[in-house]
């Protein structure tokens, strides 16, 4: 099932990596989901609210979660995903990364950004999605994005 998301939105959630770094960013994508497709109208940036390792980790507030939703059906839209940016690191998931993913059917995505401690550059994006019904068969499907 691709990730279906607009040139601009993905240009922002790219640009949202390359501003945070060398901390990691994170966002919330809001859209619509059905058999075939996860479709992204609508990026929403949270705040990174990790402190101790804001450079490898991040976790957004319940109450931006919150709000997030309620935005969502404001507009008529579901939360489809979630995004995040690895500094200086692949744009592969991570075992933290993994161990706290509970939305099923959700994407999560992914930029590499690379730099010079001071500026970075986002490099590649790729997105995972959710799978599973429970903690115990959970795993990460590698999903194609389409831009568009």
């Amino acid at each position: 099932m691709p990730l279906t998301i607009p040139q601009p939105l993905y240009d922002q959630l790219r640009a949202h990596g390359e501003e945070t770094y060398p901390h990691e960013c994170c966002g919330i994508l809001l859209g619509t989901a059905d058999e075939q497709n996860l479709t992204v109208a609508h990026l929403l940036r949270a705040g990174n609210t990790r402190t101790d390792s804001a450079h490898n980790r991040y976790h957004i507030a319940p109450q931006e979660l919150i709000a997030a939703q309620r935005e969502g059906r404001k507009l008529g839209l579901d939360i489809v995903g979630f995004y995040h940016s690895h500094p200086d690191h692949p744009a592969q998931w991570s075992p933290t990364d993994f161990a706290e993913a509970h939305w099923f059917g959700c994407a999560y995505v992914i930029t590499s950004v690379d730099g010079d401690k001071t500026t970075g550059t986002a490099q590649i994006t790729n997105s995972f999605l959710l799978t599973g019904t429970s903690e115990d068969d959970k795993t990460f499907a590698n999903q194609p994005i389409v831009v568009g």
